[in-house]
């Protein structure tokens, strides 16, 4: 057993080339056992053990820094340095981070969660790093759809010009870019990477250049003619172009190849770019043959692939279903997403209207604007995106959506808590950037069927809206929902004694909560505000003025949503005779764990709540 012998950073490098090669088989086996009983991200995993293998036994991560782009395949890279056992406990709360996390180990050299980020990082690293005249190497190990990003872009462009030592590895799965004339790529590597090669390339240029009359022009010519000849049949022209040496592309399950070329590297000056084909899922025929299906997955069966327990309707299906059904009879509606179409709920979309869906790739920025062009030539636009990724399309929103005042329908999927990939994916703040945009309609359904006529209101509405549902299934409200006004709040339950004042997912929190308190006697009304912007004062104030208690419960951050509105409320109309309480998360970030689990250590559950309001408000 070769996992046996790993304990500690570099222990893979005292390993033969043959035990490298049965510890890849190993590996994935532990992946498999772990991430069947955790979930996780299993198919990225299994598609870069040689690569992750080969890295490590060429660098030294001790000095050396690994970012690694998206963070959602590094379990290999923890395995590696000195992590075995406590993978067991990934994505547990309290257990280890699905993602690098610098504070976990030193060899985590950047938190990444979000893609397309790590080849910026990769060059403040090695920019600072010449400063600090230290001479260690910098990789960035970039895929999985991550070059789509309009950042990495960016990067490259920055790191080509710049000419700084750096390595960037694009980890290709086959669904990037084409290798169908990879054997003269090869060809070409070999001779570029040839210690003699770059020096000798120079010293005949300088002969020839000394030929008297001709050899400025001979230089000239052979030099544009080989460059010619290169666009025709190099696909890693491109990066050749704005100032990288391209390398590659090389097989990413070979060891030997992967560690022959990564020596090479790193003799070589200025930005280098390692094109490695890896096949994601390898090792486990599901996972090979469903890439998509087992990105990210919740416990399975090994033996068949299928996940252990039942999936009901979650609001990204219900979100999904209902938008097909709205197309039927709105030839204007389109769908956009920025490659999520599976966990948007877009998929039966995309197959019914194939002409009016459109996923853009990891690109949310030019999703926007593209939805904001559409929406300018009367089209509708309804642009899924999970919460935390909506983040990275900010500017877009406010400059080219709201400023216009156009007519796009932003559906935040995943807000709130969404568990165990942590906090780069909780969607703990999307009320309250988004509540900051003038123009801007914000939403949140109680549970499906509000979702559903959020979305033929959204449909109706002339100008930008948003509508955010959390991840997963609803817990049903058995209260009869009033039809929906443009800012006009639903009071579920008339009461006297207390003023509960929620929005979203919440609302059924304040719907136990009543429950709960009415043993004591004590009546509540409850307001479902439906629509933090437009906020319903008048209900509110009415409502507050009444009971003189009240309680704001929401899923999200305690800045800037509706815990801020409500106080900014009670400002504004100098409220002094009331008393209440605010229930919503931190201002921090909220780390892995499941829901339920984190909801009792922010005392964010019913009983912490109902706690809290006997001792401050009914004592």
């Amino acid at each position: 057993m070769q996992l046996e012998k790993i304990h500690k950073t570099n222990d893979v490098q005292k390993l033969s080339l043959s035990e490298k090669k049965e510890l890849s088989t190993e590996i994935r086996d532990y992946l498999l056992e772990v991430v069947s009983k955790n979930g996780g991200h299993l198919a990225s995993n299994l598609g870069i053990v040689e690569l992750t293998i080969a890295l490590e036994s060429v660098f030294d991560v001790n000095k050396d820094k690994i970012i690694w782009d998206v963070g959602h395949q590094c379990y290999v890279h923890k395995i590696l340095t000195g992590r075995k056992e406590e993978l067991k406990t990934l994505r547990t709360f309290g257990g280890i981070s699905g993602f690098p996390k610098v504070s976990e180990s030193p060899t985590d050299a950047f938190n990444t969660g979000h893609s397309s980020t790590s080849i910026s990082a990769a060059m403040g690293m090695a920019c600072a790093r010449d400063i600090h005249h230290k001479n260690h190497h910098v990789i960035a190990v970039i895929g999985d759809g991550a070059l789509t990003g309009g950042m990495a872009m960016e990067a490259l462009n920055h790191a080509g010009t710049a000419g700084t030592n750096i390595i960037v590895i694009l980890n290709d799965n086959e669904m990037s870019i084409s290798k169908n004339i990879g054997g003269m790529n090869q060809l070409l590597t070999k001779l570029r990477i040839r210690k003699n090669y770059t020096k000798s390339n120079k010293a005949g240029r300088n002969i020839v250049n000394h030929i008297p009359l001709v050899g400025t022009y001979m230089v000239r010519f052979v030099s544009k003619m080989k460059s010619s000849i290169k666009q025709l049949i190099l696909p890693g022209m491109y990066f050749e172009e704005i100032g990288f040496r391209y390398l590659g592309p090389v097989d990413g399950h070979n060891i030997g190849d992967l560690e022959d070329l990564l020596s090479k590297a790193k003799d070589l000056e200025g930005p280098t770019l390692i094109h490695v084909i890896t096949k994601k899922g390898k090792g486990y025929k599901f996972a090979e043959e469903n890439p998509d299906q087992f990105h990210g997955v919740s416990q399975f069966d090994l033996n068949t692939g299928k996940a252990v327990k039942f999936k009901g309707d979650d609001y990204s299906k219900v979100f999904g279903d209902t938008l097909v059904s709205l197309a039927k009879h709105h030839k204007k509606i389109v769908a956009i997403t920025a490659a999520m179409k599976d966990g948007t709920g877009l998929t039966h979309f995309s197959e019914v209207y194939p002409d009016r869906f459109f996923d853009v790739g990891i690109a949310e920025q030019h999703a926007l604007t593209f939805a904001a062009g559409l929406a300018r030539e009367g089209m509708i636009p309804f642009v899924s995106i999970y919460s935390s990724f909506y983040q990275r399309g900010y500017d877009q929103v406010i400059h080219d959506i709201c400023l216009q005042n156009l007519h796009v329908v932003m559906c935040v999927d995943r807000a709130g808590v969404v568990g165990n990939d942590g906090a780069t994916h909780q969607g703990m703040f999307d009320l309250s950037f988004f509540r900051l945009i003038p123009n801007l309609v914000i939403m949140a359904p109680r549970d499906f069927e509000e979702l559903r006529k959020m979305m033929e209101f959204a449909l109706a509405y002339k100008g930008p809206i948003v509508i955010r549902y959390p991840r997963g299934g609803e817990n049903p409200i058995s209260f009869k929902a009033s039809p929906i006004e443009l800012g006009k709040a639903d009071v579920i339950q008339k009461g006297k004694d207390l003023s509960i004042i929620t929005i979203g997912n919440s609302v059924w929190k304040g719907v136990s909560l009543s429950e709960k308190l009415k043993h004591d006697s004590i009546s509540c009304e409850i307001i479902n505000c439906r629509f933090l912007k437009p906020l319903d004062e008048k209900t509110i104030l009415k409502s507050i003025q009444k009971t003189k208690k009240f309680v704001v419960i929401e899923d999200g951050t305690i800045v800037g949503g509706l815990c801020s509105a409500i106080k900014e409320l009670i400002l504004q109309y100098h409220l002094c005779e009331v008393q209440g309480e605010f229930f919503a998360y931190p201002d921090q970030f909220i780390e892995h764990g499941s829901v339920s689990e984190l909801e009792k250590k922010y005392k964010q559950d019913i009983p912490s709540i109902y706690k809290t309001i006997h001792k401050n408000l009914f004592k």
